[in-house]
Protein backbone atom coordinates (compact mmCIF):
# COMPACT_ATOMS: atom_id res chain seq x y z
CA UNK A 1 0.00 0.00 0.00
CA UNK A 2 1.61 3.51 -1.01
CA UNK A 3 1.97 5.83 1.48
CA UNK A 4 1.05 9.44 0.96
CA UNK A 5 1.80 12.34 2.94
CA UNK A 6 0.08 15.16 2.66
CA UNK A 7 1.75 18.90 3.79
CA UNK A 8 -1.23 21.19 4.06
CA UNK A 9 -2.11 23.74 6.89
CA UNK A 10 -5.82 24.62 6.18
CA UNK A 11 -7.28 21.56 8.09
CA UNK A 12 -10.64 21.16 6.07
CA UNK A 13 -8.62 21.00 2.87
CA UNK A 14 -6.27 18.04 4.53
CA UNK A 15 -8.71 16.34 6.10
CA UNK A 16 -10.86 16.48 3.01
CA UNK A 17 -7.62 15.50 0.83
CA UNK A 18 -6.69 12.53 3.71
CA UNK A 19 -10.53 11.22 3.98
CA UNK A 20 -10.15 10.71 -0.37
CA UNK A 21 -6.93 9.33 -0.28
CA UNK A 22 -8.01 6.22 2.34
CA UNK A 23 -11.03 6.12 0.28
CA UNK A 24 -9.42 4.72 -2.39
CA UNK A 25 -6.83 1.93 -1.08
CA UNK A 26 -4.04 4.33 -0.18
CA UNK A 27 -1.90 4.64 3.18
CA UNK A 28 -2.18 8.90 4.41
CA UNK A 29 -0.87 10.94 7.03
CA UNK A 30 -0.97 14.59 7.06
CA UNK A 31 1.34 17.51 8.41
CA UNK A 32 0.26 20.91 9.39
CA UNK A 33 3.92 22.21 8.94
CA UNK A 34 7.24 21.53 7.94
CA UNK A 35 8.94 20.96 11.17
CA UNK A 36 6.39 18.07 11.59
CA UNK A 37 6.73 16.53 8.31
CA UNK A 38 10.60 16.55 8.49
CA UNK A 39 10.23 14.70 11.68
CA UNK A 40 7.79 12.15 9.75
CA UNK A 41 10.48 12.17 7.05
CA UNK A 42 13.22 10.96 9.19
CA UNK A 43 11.67 7.84 10.15
CA UNK A 44 9.28 7.12 6.73
CA UNK A 45 10.38 8.18 3.57
CA UNK A 46 6.21 8.52 1.89
CA UNK A 47 5.78 7.23 -1.83
CA UNK A 48 4.23 10.45 -2.88
CA UNK A 49 4.06 13.91 -1.73
CA UNK A 50 1.20 16.69 -1.84
CA UNK A 51 2.94 19.62 -0.45
CA UNK A 52 1.39 23.22 0.02
CA UNK A 53 3.00 26.59 -0.51
CA UNK A 54 1.94 28.41 2.13
CA UNK A 55 2.80 27.18 5.49
CA UNK A 56 3.13 28.63 8.95
CA UNK A 57 6.41 27.74 9.58
CA UNK A 58 8.20 27.52 6.35
CA UNK A 59 7.81 27.73 2.45
CA UNK A 60 6.55 24.75 0.52
CA UNK A 61 9.21 25.83 -2.11
CA UNK A 62 11.80 25.43 0.27
CA UNK A 63 10.37 22.25 1.55
CA UNK A 64 10.73 21.15 -1.57
CA UNK A 65 14.59 22.07 -2.03
CA UNK A 66 15.16 20.76 1.08
CA UNK A 67 13.71 17.14 -0.34
CA UNK A 68 15.35 17.36 -3.69
CA UNK A 69 19.04 17.72 -2.01
CA UNK A 70 18.80 14.56 0.33
CA UNK A 71 19.69 11.40 -1.09
CA UNK A 72 16.95 9.34 0.35
CA UNK A 73 13.87 11.49 -0.77
CA UNK A 74 15.29 13.19 -4.07
CA UNK A 75 13.35 10.72 -6.21
CA UNK A 76 10.10 11.31 -3.67
CA UNK A 77 7.37 12.34 -6.76
CA UNK A 78 6.08 15.90 -5.28
CA UNK A 79 2.87 17.49 -6.48
CA UNK A 80 2.07 20.92 -5.40
CA UNK A 81 -1.10 22.04 -3.96
CA UNK A 82 -1.51 25.71 -3.77
CA UNK A 83 -3.74 29.00 -4.00
CA UNK A 84 -1.50 30.65 -5.68
CA UNK A 85 -1.98 29.70 -9.06
CA UNK A 86 0.52 32.65 -11.93
CA UNK A 87 2.95 31.07 -14.22
CA UNK A 88 5.88 32.31 -12.39
CA UNK A 89 4.76 29.86 -9.49
CA UNK A 90 3.88 27.21 -11.77
CA UNK A 91 7.48 27.79 -13.55
CA UNK A 92 9.39 27.69 -9.87
CA UNK A 93 7.74 25.00 -8.28
CA UNK A 94 8.22 23.01 -11.43
CA UNK A 95 11.84 23.81 -11.72
CA UNK A 96 12.69 23.53 -8.34
CA UNK A 97 11.86 19.89 -8.56
CA UNK A 98 8.14 19.03 -8.59
CA UNK A 99 6.85 16.38 -10.29
CA UNK A 100 3.07 18.00 -10.84
CA UNK A 101 1.44 21.04 -9.86
CA UNK A 102 -2.63 21.72 -8.77
CA UNK A 103 -4.01 24.68 -7.93
CA UNK A 104 -7.02 25.43 -5.13
CA UNK A 105 -9.71 24.66 -6.06
CA UNK A 106 -9.39 21.23 -7.34
CA UNK A 107 -11.62 18.33 -8.08
CA UNK A 108 -11.17 15.36 -5.98
CA UNK A 109 -11.47 13.32 -9.13
CA UNK A 110 -9.02 14.99 -10.60
CA UNK A 111 -6.09 15.06 -7.64
CA UNK A 112 -7.04 11.10 -7.41
CA UNK A 113 -5.92 11.08 -11.23
CA UNK A 114 -2.63 12.77 -10.71
CA UNK A 115 -2.10 10.55 -7.45
CA UNK A 116 -2.60 7.58 -9.84
CA UNK A 117 -0.50 9.01 -12.54
CA UNK A 118 2.87 10.11 -10.21
CA UNK A 119 2.31 6.79 -8.55
CA UNK A 120 2.46 4.67 -12.12
CA UNK A 121 5.64 6.28 -13.05
CA UNK A 122 7.30 6.08 -9.67
CA UNK A 123 6.53 2.55 -9.87
CA UNK A 124 8.29 1.95 -13.28
CA UNK A 125 11.84 3.95 -12.74
CA UNK A 126 14.52 2.00 -11.47
CA UNK A 127 17.89 2.83 -9.84
CA UNK A 128 20.69 3.62 -12.00
CA UNK A 129 23.78 1.67 -12.19
CA UNK A 130 27.39 3.05 -12.35
CA UNK A 131 27.11 2.90 -15.70
CA UNK A 132 23.82 3.89 -16.86
CA UNK A 133 24.46 7.28 -14.37
CA UNK A 134 27.57 8.15 -17.16
CA UNK A 135 26.25 10.08 -20.08
CA UNK A 136 28.66 12.55 -22.32
CA UNK A 137 28.65 14.13 -25.60
CA UNK A 138 31.50 16.71 -27.14
CA UNK A 139 32.67 17.69 -24.13
CA UNK A 140 29.28 17.95 -22.03
CA UNK A 141 29.46 15.04 -19.67
CA UNK A 142 26.98 14.04 -16.97
CA UNK A 143 26.92 12.02 -14.24
CA UNK A 144 23.55 11.35 -13.01
CA UNK A 145 23.99 10.01 -9.45
CA UNK A 146 26.43 13.10 -8.72
CA UNK A 147 24.07 15.18 -10.24
CA UNK A 148 27.05 16.74 -11.49
CA UNK A 149 27.39 18.81 -14.86
CA UNK A 150 30.65 19.19 -16.83
CA UNK A 151 31.56 21.12 -20.13
CA UNK A 152 35.44 20.62 -21.80
CA UNK A 153 36.31 19.70 -17.85
CA UNK A 154 34.58 22.93 -15.59
CA UNK A 155 31.37 22.29 -13.57
CA UNK A 156 28.32 23.69 -14.74
CA UNK A 157 25.27 24.47 -11.69
CA UNK A 158 22.11 23.69 -13.54
CA UNK A 159 18.62 24.11 -12.12
CA UNK A 160 16.70 21.13 -11.20
CA UNK A 161 14.62 21.22 -14.82
CA UNK A 162 17.69 22.24 -16.82
CA UNK A 163 19.37 18.83 -15.55
CA UNK A 164 16.33 16.62 -16.17
CA UNK A 165 16.27 18.46 -19.67
CA UNK A 166 20.09 17.87 -20.38
CA UNK A 167 19.65 14.46 -19.16
CA UNK A 168 16.75 13.31 -21.81
CA UNK A 169 18.52 15.16 -24.29
CA UNK A 170 22.08 13.04 -24.06
CA UNK A 171 19.81 9.92 -23.23
CA UNK A 172 18.13 10.56 -27.08
CA UNK A 173 20.98 12.28 -28.83
CA UNK A 174 19.95 13.06 -32.84
CA UNK A 175 16.42 12.47 -31.81
CA UNK A 176 14.22 15.38 -32.54
CA UNK A 177 12.02 16.13 -29.49
CA UNK A 178 8.88 18.02 -29.71
CA UNK A 179 7.36 20.24 -26.80
CA UNK A 180 4.93 18.35 -26.27
CA UNK A 181 7.31 15.18 -25.42
CA UNK A 182 9.57 17.65 -23.54
CA UNK A 183 6.78 18.69 -21.08
CA UNK A 184 5.99 15.22 -21.04
CA UNK A 185 8.69 13.43 -19.91
CA UNK A 186 10.88 16.45 -17.81
CA UNK A 187 7.23 18.08 -16.42
CA UNK A 188 5.96 14.76 -16.14
CA UNK A 189 2.70 15.68 -17.07
CA UNK A 190 1.15 17.42 -19.97
CA UNK A 191 0.87 21.38 -19.99
CA UNK A 192 -1.06 22.38 -23.09
CA UNK A 193 -0.21 25.70 -24.42
CA UNK A 194 2.74 26.28 -22.05
CA UNK A 195 5.37 25.70 -25.36
CA UNK A 196 6.97 29.26 -23.36
CA UNK A 197 8.29 27.20 -20.55
CA UNK A 198 10.01 24.51 -22.56
CA UNK A 199 11.53 27.52 -24.51
CA UNK A 200 12.47 29.90 -21.22
CA UNK A 201 14.04 26.64 -20.00
CA UNK A 202 16.20 25.92 -23.56
CA UNK A 203 17.41 29.39 -23.70
CA UNK A 204 19.45 29.68 -19.98
CA UNK A 205 20.35 26.04 -20.50
CA UNK A 206 22.31 27.20 -23.18
CA UNK A 207 23.71 30.22 -21.65
CA UNK A 208 24.68 28.01 -18.76
CA UNK A 209 26.85 25.29 -20.39
CA UNK A 210 28.32 28.26 -22.91
CA UNK A 211 30.18 26.14 -25.86
CA UNK A 212 28.19 23.11 -24.93
CA UNK A 213 24.53 25.06 -25.26
CA UNK A 214 25.32 24.93 -29.11
CA UNK A 215 24.86 20.71 -28.91
CA UNK A 216 21.04 21.93 -28.37
CA UNK A 217 19.74 22.58 -32.23
CA UNK A 218 15.95 24.14 -32.70
CA UNK A 219 13.78 22.15 -35.40
CA UNK A 220 12.11 24.71 -36.57
CA UNK A 221 8.13 24.34 -36.43
CA UNK A 222 8.83 20.50 -34.74
CA UNK A 223 11.50 20.70 -31.09
CA UNK A 224 14.92 20.33 -30.31
CA UNK A 225 17.66 17.78 -30.49
CA UNK A 226 21.27 17.45 -29.04
CA UNK A 227 23.73 17.16 -32.20
CA UNK A 228 27.34 15.55 -31.76
CA UNK A 229 29.85 18.08 -33.22
CA UNK A 230 30.75 16.22 -35.74
CA UNK A 231 27.19 16.13 -37.42
CA UNK A 232 26.75 19.86 -37.07
CA UNK A 233 26.71 21.92 -40.44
Amino acid sequence: MSLIAVVEDDASIRKLILYALKNNGYEACGFECGADFFESVSTHIPDLILLDIMLPDMDGVEILRRLRKSGATQHVPVMMITAMGTEYDKVNALDTGADDYMTKPFGVMEMLSRVRALLRRASVSRPESQDDSLLSESGVEMDTLRHLVRVDGQEVVLAYKEFELLHYFLQNKGIVLSREQLMQTVWGFDYEGESRTVDMHIKTLRQKLGRGGELIQTVRGVGYKLESREKMP
